[in-house]
């Protein structure tokens, strides 16, 4: 019976979770705000409901009442997010709202499977960054200094990752960790953020090739200590990231194409250098060769993959646990073997539609700090998830970067709800400009309709 219900709860869920991909991009769509409302209101539901469907098969696979308990926490949390963030997010885009729940319980959902305390950690951390984000709006509202600091984010991001370089832990080969009181923090996760802030500041006010080349500078030393850290996977997210910014800003594509030839040029002197990158290339070109060792991660991944089909194995019937590092680097792998590539391939859709939304947001900007800020994070999150994605279906080399709002990491997690939240409150800067406009409209024409009016009386 239990085997049966598996089976049946596959096909269930797989086309709930396409539903809700389709009206993702279908609500682009509508112009009607009570259209948009009501597709919103069907997305929750689907959320809902796919989570206690997977719940429920987590409790039917483990007989634990631990699963029970942790489920209700879950739903306390989406809810309140739900109604925390709408009463501070005035005017906020609901659909990033919902793809941030969609991706962030489908998280819990398979930490819990993979790895019970590692998805309890996970829980408590993105409460308490959901917390934390609650002051985000107030932060971008207030103080408009924001856009002046730009020596100070670029200064201070650097600091950091000195401090990280020279009292850091290595883990997998690369020194990119810190331990305050007994809590293991990826420092580079927030100087991301700090990294987009700096680079939008300084860009935003630059008109001379000299203020760019010292501006590019800056951004080379971050990338150049994570280069000597080993953390090669957010080097170049920082690289790719400040290539786009700098395009944007200046218009010039000799800027974005100077940019990728170098990096070429640097990803092949990596390789010269760096035994580890050697060894993920080889692994990447012949995981098979070396199925013992190097190749091994990326083959059980590719055999996960396989084994999951489109359908799935259903939840709890794969061996997800063969995978090394799967909680993290490779969770896409075990939502691939035991959810389906369906469902898998719905989810790289919810990132797209994130990414469209987010770049939405900046082009709408006017100003040019905000508009450059917005870019920066869309740039950063969906290079991310090509970088993530990519290694674990063996399109490019491995990186070891984590898939944003799903993979195991506490640094990652609030780093990625910090980023969300601070594009939802651009989101609602300039609908709140928008919503100035039109009654400044609204009070000429009707100015205007009041003078014809008396003119015509006389």
């Amino acid at each position: 019976m239990e085997n049966v219900m598996v089976e049946l709860s596959k096909y269930i869920v797989i086309t709930l979770m396409t539903i809700y991909t389709f009206f993702g991009f279908f609500v682009f769509q509508k112009k009607e705000r009570k259209g948009q409302e009501k597709i919103y209101w069907i997305q929750r539901i689907l959320i809902f409901s796919i989570h206690f469907i997977f719940s429920f098969l987590l409790y039917m696979d483990t007989k634990s009442m631990k699963v029970i308990g942790f489920y209700s926490y879950q739903v306390v949390f989406l809810v309140l997010t739900i109604i925390l963030y709408q009463f501070v997010y005035r005017n906020l885009s609901k659909l990033v709202l919902n793809h941030m729940l969609m991706l962030l319980s489908i998280s819990f959902i398979m930490l819990t499977r993979l790895n019970f305390d590692l998805a309890k950690k996970q829980f408590y951390i993105a409460t308490a960054s959901m917390v934390i984000c609650l002051f985000i709006p107030f932060v971008i509202e207030k103080f408009k200094m924001l856009s002046r600091l730009g020596i100070a984010y670029g200064i201070t991001g650097i600091g950091i990752l000195i401090l990280v370089l020279v009292f850091g832990k290595t883990i997998y080969g690369a020194t990119n960790w810190l331990e305050l009181f007994g809590i293991m923090i990826q420092p580079s996760e927030f100087v991301k953020i700090l990294f987009v802030f700096f680079a939008a500041s300084m860009l935003s006010k630059c008109s001379r090739f000299r203020q760019i080349v010292f501006i590019t500078i800056l951004a080379a030393l971050h990338v150049l200590i994570l280069v000597l850290e080993k953390d090669l996977g957010a080097a170049l997210i920082f690289f790719v990231t400040y290539i786009f910014m700098l395009y944007i800003a200046t218009s010039n594509a000799v800027y974005l194409f100077s940019g990728l030839i170098s990096g070429v040029i640097a990803a092949v002197t990596a390789y010269q250098l760096f035994d580890h990158v050697k060894i993920r290339v080889q692994a990447w070109s012949d995981p098979w060769s070396d199925i013992a060792s190097g190749g091994y991660q990326i083959a059980q991944s590719l055999f996960a993959i396989g084994t999951g089909g489109w359908f799935g194995m259903g939840l709890g019937k794969g061996l997800p646990n063969s995978i090394p590092v799967v909680e993290s680097d490779f969770i896409f792998s075990a939502v691939s073997e035991e959810m389906g590539g369906i469902f898998a391939l719905c989810i790289i859709l919810i990132y797209m539609s994130c990414f469209l939304t987010f770049l939405i947001i900046s082009m709408k900007m006017k100003n040019m700090f905000y508009k450059l800020t917005a870019l920066g994070f869309s740039v950063l999150y969906i290079f991310q998830v090509f970088l993530s994605i990519g290694g674990v279906t063996k399109l490019i080399p491995s990186t070891g970067v984590t898939l944003p709002m799903m993979s195991y990491g506490g640094s990652s997690i609030a780093s990625m709800m910090l980023i969300f939240s601070i594009l939802q409150g651009l989101y609602i800067l300039n609908q709140n400009e928008d919503e100035k406009v039109g009654k400044r409209k609204k009070i000429i024409t009707s100015g205007q309709r009041t003078r014809d009016s008396k003119a015509q009386g006389n």
